[in-house]
Protein backbone atom coordinates (compact mmCIF):
# COMPACT_ATOMS: atom_id res chain seq x y z
CA UNK A 1 0.00 0.00 0.00
CA UNK A 2 0.98 3.70 -0.67
CA UNK A 3 0.62 5.89 1.95
CA UNK A 4 0.10 9.54 1.80
CA UNK A 5 0.85 11.20 4.74
CA UNK A 6 0.42 14.54 5.15
CA UNK A 7 0.98 15.84 9.15
CA UNK A 8 -0.40 19.89 10.35
CA UNK A 9 -0.43 20.92 13.64
CA UNK A 10 1.65 17.65 15.15
CA UNK A 11 4.23 18.28 16.63
CA UNK A 12 7.41 15.56 15.72
CA UNK A 13 6.66 15.11 11.99
CA UNK A 14 9.13 12.15 11.36
CA UNK A 15 7.77 10.62 13.73
CA UNK A 16 4.02 10.17 12.91
CA UNK A 17 5.41 9.33 9.51
CA UNK A 18 7.07 6.30 10.43
CA UNK A 19 4.60 5.29 12.49
CA UNK A 20 1.85 5.07 10.01
CA UNK A 21 4.53 2.63 8.40
CA UNK A 22 5.18 0.54 11.01
CA UNK A 23 1.71 0.34 11.69
CA UNK A 24 0.52 -0.08 7.99
CA UNK A 25 3.07 -3.43 7.71
CA UNK A 26 1.50 -4.51 11.08
CA UNK A 27 -1.85 -4.12 10.36
CA UNK A 28 -0.91 -6.10 6.57
CA UNK A 29 0.25 -9.22 8.77
CA UNK A 30 -3.26 -9.41 10.82
CA UNK A 31 -5.87 -8.25 7.82
CA UNK A 32 -3.66 -9.61 4.54
CA UNK A 33 -5.92 -7.39 2.60
CA UNK A 34 -4.46 -4.46 3.14
CA UNK A 35 -0.84 -5.55 2.29
CA UNK A 36 -1.59 -5.22 -1.78
CA UNK A 37 0.50 -2.56 -3.61
CA UNK A 38 -2.39 -1.69 -5.85
CA UNK A 39 -4.67 0.25 -2.84
CA UNK A 40 -3.49 4.26 -1.80
CA UNK A 41 -4.52 5.75 1.45
CA UNK A 42 -4.22 9.14 2.75
CA UNK A 43 -3.05 9.75 6.45
CA UNK A 44 -4.21 13.02 7.54
CA UNK A 45 -2.83 14.25 11.09
CA UNK A 46 -4.58 17.50 11.90
CA UNK A 47 -6.11 19.43 14.43
CA UNK A 48 -9.64 19.03 16.33
CA UNK A 49 -10.88 21.72 14.60
CA UNK A 50 -10.42 20.13 10.95
CA UNK A 51 -11.51 16.72 12.40
CA UNK A 52 -14.60 18.37 13.85
CA UNK A 53 -15.36 20.08 10.58
CA UNK A 54 -15.17 16.65 8.87
CA UNK A 55 -17.38 15.01 11.54
CA UNK A 56 -19.77 17.83 11.06
CA UNK A 57 -19.55 17.55 7.10
CA UNK A 58 -19.80 13.88 6.37
CA UNK A 59 -20.89 12.16 9.55
CA UNK A 60 -23.27 15.22 10.86
CA UNK A 61 -21.70 14.96 14.30
CA UNK A 62 -20.72 18.16 15.33
CA UNK A 63 -17.78 17.56 17.90
CA UNK A 64 -14.35 16.51 17.37
CA UNK A 65 -13.66 12.67 17.51
CA UNK A 66 -10.30 10.96 17.62
CA UNK A 67 -10.19 9.64 14.60
CA UNK A 68 -11.99 9.22 11.13
CA UNK A 69 -11.95 6.71 8.43
CA UNK A 70 -13.61 6.91 5.07
CA UNK A 71 -13.29 4.16 2.97
CA UNK A 72 -13.96 4.04 -0.86
CA UNK A 73 -14.00 0.71 -1.49
CA UNK A 74 -16.75 -2.12 0.03
CA UNK A 75 -14.84 -4.73 1.95
CA UNK A 76 -16.14 -7.35 -0.81
CA UNK A 77 -14.31 -4.87 -3.80
CA UNK A 78 -11.04 -5.17 -1.72
CA UNK A 79 -11.02 -8.85 -1.18
CA UNK A 80 -11.71 -9.13 -4.97
CA UNK A 81 -9.01 -7.22 -5.63
CA UNK A 82 -6.21 -8.99 -7.56
CA UNK A 83 -2.75 -8.18 -8.03
CA UNK A 84 -1.90 -6.28 -11.33
CA UNK A 85 -3.90 -3.19 -12.31
CA UNK A 86 -4.11 0.23 -11.98
CA UNK A 87 -3.66 1.78 -7.84
CA UNK A 88 -6.95 1.60 -6.17
CA UNK A 89 -7.81 4.66 -3.35
CA UNK A 90 -8.83 2.36 -0.46
CA UNK A 91 -9.81 5.79 1.61
CA UNK A 92 -8.58 8.23 4.35
CA UNK A 93 -7.75 8.44 7.62
CA UNK A 94 -7.68 11.56 9.80
CA UNK A 95 -6.51 12.58 13.73
CA UNK A 96 -7.71 15.11 15.72
CA UNK A 97 -4.46 16.32 17.77
CA UNK A 98 -5.81 17.79 20.92
CA UNK A 99 -8.10 14.52 21.35
CA UNK A 100 -5.61 12.03 20.84
CA UNK A 101 -3.39 14.15 23.41
CA UNK A 102 -6.28 13.97 25.87
CA UNK A 103 -6.91 10.46 25.37
CA UNK A 104 -3.66 9.57 25.89
CA UNK A 105 -3.58 11.44 29.24
CA UNK A 106 -6.84 9.88 30.24
CA UNK A 107 -5.75 6.49 29.71
CA UNK A 108 -2.28 7.03 30.97
CA UNK A 109 -0.41 6.33 27.70
CA UNK A 110 1.68 7.67 25.27
CA UNK A 111 0.21 9.78 22.79
CA UNK A 112 2.31 7.64 20.46
CA UNK A 113 0.79 4.03 21.26
CA UNK A 114 -2.58 5.32 21.68
CA UNK A 115 -2.21 7.58 17.84
CA UNK A 116 -1.13 3.56 16.54
CA UNK A 117 -3.96 2.37 18.13
CA UNK A 118 -6.39 4.77 16.26
CA UNK A 119 -4.19 4.20 13.01
CA UNK A 120 -4.63 0.57 13.29
CA UNK A 121 -8.53 0.95 14.21
CA UNK A 122 -8.58 2.97 11.12
CA UNK A 123 -6.88 1.18 8.73
CA UNK A 124 -9.39 -1.69 10.10
CA UNK A 125 -12.69 0.80 9.18
CA UNK A 126 -10.80 1.03 5.64
CA UNK A 127 -10.63 -2.74 5.23
CA UNK A 128 -14.29 -3.00 5.89
CA UNK A 129 -14.28 -4.07 9.67
CA UNK A 130 -16.85 -2.54 11.86
CA UNK A 131 -17.74 -2.37 15.82
CA UNK A 132 -21.49 -1.03 15.38
CA UNK A 133 -23.57 -3.44 14.42
CA UNK A 134 -23.27 -6.31 16.80
CA UNK A 135 -21.00 -7.36 19.35
CA UNK A 136 -19.19 -10.23 17.39
CA UNK A 137 -18.26 -7.70 14.99
CA UNK A 138 -16.78 -5.37 17.75
CA UNK A 139 -15.05 -8.35 19.30
CA UNK A 140 -13.58 -9.54 15.90
CA UNK A 141 -12.35 -5.83 15.08
CA UNK A 142 -10.77 -5.83 18.71
CA UNK A 143 -9.02 -9.22 18.33
CA UNK A 144 -7.69 -7.67 15.02
CA UNK A 145 -6.25 -4.02 16.66
CA UNK A 146 -4.83 -6.32 19.56
CA UNK A 147 -2.79 -8.54 17.42
CA UNK A 148 -1.20 -5.75 15.14
CA UNK A 149 -0.61 -3.61 18.31
CA UNK A 150 1.45 -6.36 19.30
CA UNK A 151 3.50 -6.77 16.94
CA UNK A 152 4.36 -3.24 17.71
CA UNK A 153 4.87 -4.01 21.20
CA UNK A 154 2.06 -2.03 22.07
CA UNK A 155 0.16 -3.64 24.95
CA UNK A 156 -4.03 -4.71 24.62
CA UNK A 157 -5.61 -1.28 25.15
CA UNK A 158 -8.54 -3.13 26.11
CA UNK A 159 -7.01 -5.10 28.94
CA UNK A 160 -8.40 -3.36 31.59
CA UNK A 161 -12.34 -4.62 30.94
Amino acid sequence: MQLDIDIVDWPEETLWADLSERVHAAVSDVEPALASERLMTSVLFTSDSQVHALNKEWRGKDKPTNVLSFPMLEREELLELGEGGPPEMLGDIALAFETCQREAEEKGVSLRDHTAHLLVHGFLHLAGHDHVDSDEQAAAMEKLEIEALAKLGIADPYGDR
